[in-house]
């Protein structure tokens, strides 16, 4: 199957009036050659959506044949009170009136009303509290650990680490420790954005810079602690900065392996600071999907988060290299639903979402935390 799809996108650089560079490119692609980030830049300029689908699926499909992968998950929100002002998000509070946090009760509380639905993650993300330190979020993982003990958690940002370590007076390796001693099994990929600093300075210069970010990322890596990545496109940054962006963390993972999986982030532009900005099309969405799964000869998945890209573009992303589609959610995030995504309530119980994989004609994978196999459908 393979070698004939490799014959497809032959005769079509044969046929087609695509430039020789783009077809130089494409013949390393086609050789599972790695390209460069000026070649990656060519693709984001030059290249065709079609044909850069193409060659993502060919991608893709070497790597993960027709199988696209979900779980069933639950998303918790400690918090809206943020130490930040980001220009680009839509979910801290702007002022007291808006502001809350759970209790470790509450916290509890959802996750029971949840656990009978077999979910296998819980996925912890919010504000970064000025109050609030690595002991206090570790104790609550410790708990939830007690009650749940198969449940794999997926904790904190690379910023909100940063900065809970510092306000326990931690050295990141040391805080890192803690919090895998207290429960935590792997990171999320948030806080990247775009790693510049000059870009960084202009939507979100008071948090965590580029080298902190990746450096979180590798000490947690050195430790067993795996992670993901993710980039916000899509605002003030240009081509050259998401391949500068996506070569980073393309280098981390050759000295590390520890990024399971890449998420391009949309930036949505309601009810924030960069509302004049006009988001990017779906054909952008989708070039920008293949582009990365071209890119990334390292990485194993390309998820499209599915409550932030909408569910139609989520689907049609498949056929642009994306074998990922996160989880059920179970309706338990409003951090994109306020910036103006789709779904307002996002939530796919397992079989909607094995419908929504089969009718797309790719195969569904259950799956856990680390993309070991529950459940796979023919």
């Amino acid at each position: 199957m393979d070698f004939m799809k490799k014959e497809i996108i032959e005769r079509t650089l044969q046929k087609s009036n695509i430039s020789e560079e783009i077809k130089i490119i494409s013949k390393k692609i086609l050789n599972f050659q790695r390209i460069t980030p000026n070649e990656g830049l060519i693709l984001y300029i030059k290249g065709e959506l079609g044909f850069l689908g193409m060659l993502a699926n060919y991608v893709k499909e070497n790597i993960n044949k027709q199988l696209v992968y979900y779980n069933q998950n639950l998303h918790i929100e400690p918090t809206n009170i943020c130490l930040y002002k980001c220009k680009f998000c839509s979910y801290s509070s702007k002022n007291n009136e808006d502001a809350w946090e759970l209790s470790e009760q509450q916290i509890i509380k959802k996750i029971k009303k949840h656990f009978n639905n077999q979910i296998t993650e819980i996925h912890i993300v919010g504000g970064v509290h000025p109050d609030r330190d690595l002991h206090y979020y570790g104790n609550i993982i410790k708990k939830i650990k007690q009650l749940f003990p198969t449940i794999h958690i997926k904790a904190f940002t690379a910023v909100e680490i940063d900065y809970m370590s510092k306000k326990s007076g931690l050295s990141l390796l040391d805080g890192l420790n803690a919090l895998k001693s207290y429960g935590l099994d792997s990171i999320p990929g948030g806080g990247a954005e775009i790693l510049d600093d000059q870009i960084r300075k202009q939507i979100c210069g008071a948090k965590s810079n580029s080298k902190t970010w990746l450096l979180v990322h590798e000490t947690a890596h050195q430790l067993g602690i795996p992670s993901n990545a993710t980039m916000l496109y899509g605002h003030i940054e240009h081509y050259k900065h998401r391949i500068a962006h996506l070569n980073l963390l393309r280098e981390l993972q050759d000295k590390t392996t520890g990024f399971n999986a890449f998420i391009p982030l949309k930036f949505r532009n309601k009810r924030n600071e960069l509302a004049g900005i006009n988001e990017v099309s779906v054909i952008e969405d989708l070039k920008n999907y293949a582009v990365c799964r071209i890119f990334f000869d390292n990485i194993p998945h390309i998820k499209a988060y599915w409550p932030m890209i909408g569910k139609e573009t989520a689907q049609i992303s498949l056929s642009f290299g994306v074998d990922d589609l996160d989880g059920t959610i179970n309706d338990s995030t409003k951090i994109y639903s306020k910036a103006g995504a789709d779904d307002i309530n996002p939530m796919m119980d397992k079989n909607e979402m094995i419908n929504f994989i089969k009718n797309a004609n790719r195969i569904p994978v259950e799956r856990d935390s680390l993309y070991n196999i529950i459940n796979k459908l023919s």
